[in-house]
């Protein structure tokens, strides 16, 4: 949410991902509403089309994890078929046996009658195995028809659940489509005057943030980073210039949280891959203790995630029309840090000094 979207709404890419049926018109804005007001209502919009695609980066994920499912298990059945097949072939082997060495004779009978009784003890004991190796054989083919019948049902679930996801993966890229729509006629209805102003305002009011988060001294005395770190960022400033994409992670293009997390896979630390689960499971810093690689996520809902680079800027994709580019850390309300090669267990318990060092949309502070 910077000076830069505004361009949003002559920036071809973003109108190639927003295809869409036709949705109801956004307003003209009041010429009477304070440019405050406008800038208040552009980044409720942006902000909802983040939290858009949060969503669509969980439903991926998700549907992601299910593909490789329902591949396992439709291996899986396969095998299982095999499996089956060998035992049916060796039940009907060991029945076909039985039935060619029939005899209406007992075997008691039979070893009485016999010229050579051991030879006839020795003949029992092979019919023995034999009755054996078919109960053997029969328990195979029952246990091997209970896998495959399993296995089926698990496999008809999976598959019935990656449908269910497709459809809510298409569900929220269709309301990522829309909330970016809504933004870009928000900026179309505009005039040349008004979009400078509330480049203007947000530009003040970012730089005021930074200067007091600065002030304060939440962001700590410059920590050098870990081994891992320091290749999430050299990694991460690579990418600049590269466009931002929703619901990409590389190479060509990211959104936050996908820049994120490809850079710390680059740096052999895989983490989740959208910003509410990097927020729920990486370990949590304290702004003042931060050093470069750790993860500074933005919202209250964790929809934005950079990359801190150390001396209070922070690498990040920021959103459609844009580039990854190199900002100031205090650009977004911050929500708090996280260390993705910290142990869980031994990260501190708290986000930081949160009332210090979190910006605030300039948006809220009318002149």
């Amino acid at each position: 949410m910077s000076a830069k979207l505004l361009r949003l709404a002559c920036t071809a890419a973003v109108a190639a991902q927003a295809v869409l049926a036709p949705l109801p018109a956004v307003a003209a804005p009041d010429p009477r509403r304070s440019v405050s007001r406008l800038l208040t209502d552009f980044q409720r919009l942006y902000l909802q089309a983040e939290r858009a695609t949060e969503t669509y980066n969980a439903a991926a994920e998700r549907l992601e994890h299910q593909r490789a499912v329902v591949v396992r298990l439709d291996g899986e059945l396969a095998h299982a078929r095999l499996v089956l097949r060998d035992s049916r072939g060796d039940a009907g082997r060991l029945a076909r046996e039985q039935y060619q060495n029939r005899s209406d004779l007992s075997p008691y009978l039979r070893l009485l009658l016999a010229r050579d009784p051991q030879h006839a003890l020795d003949e029992g004991h092979v019919i023995g195995r034999l009755a054996r190796d078919r109960a053997e054989a029969l328990d195979r083919l029952t246990g091997s028809e209970k896998r495959r019948d399993a296995l089926a049902r698990a496999a008809r679930s999976a598959l019935d659940t990656q449908l269910t996801l497709v459809g809510r993966q298409r569900k929220a890229r269709d309301d990522v489509r829309a909330r970016l729509a809504d933004v870009e006629r928000l900026l179309a209805s505009l005039t040349p005057e008004q979009r400078g102003e509330m480049a203007a305002l947000e530009r003040d009011g970012v730089a005021d943030a930074q200067r007091r988060l600065t002030a304060s001294g939440a962001l700590g005395d410059g920590r050098p980073p870990s081994r891992g770190g320091d290749r999430a960022v050299r990694y991460a400033m690579e990418q600049l210039g590269k466009p931002y994409r929703w619901g990409a992670a590389g190479p060509g293009a990211y959104d936050g949280s996908g820049l994120a997390f490809r850079a710390w896979e680059q740096a052999g630390t895989p983490i989740p891959r959208t910003g509410r689960e990097q927020w729920a499971r990486l370990g949590k810093v304290p702004l003042d203790r931060l050093r470069p690689g750790d993860l500074i996520v933005y919202f209250p809902e964790a929809t934005h995630v950079a990359l801190y680079a150390g001396g209070g800027k922070v690498v990040q994709a920021p959103g459609p029309g844009e580039r990854v580019t190199l900002a100031p850390i205090a650009g977004h309300p911050i929500l708090g840090a996280v260390r993705p090669d910290a142990a869980p267990a031994a990260a501190p318990g708290t986000a930081g000094p949160r009332a210090r060092g979190t910006a605030r949309p300039p948006a809220v502070r009318p002149r």
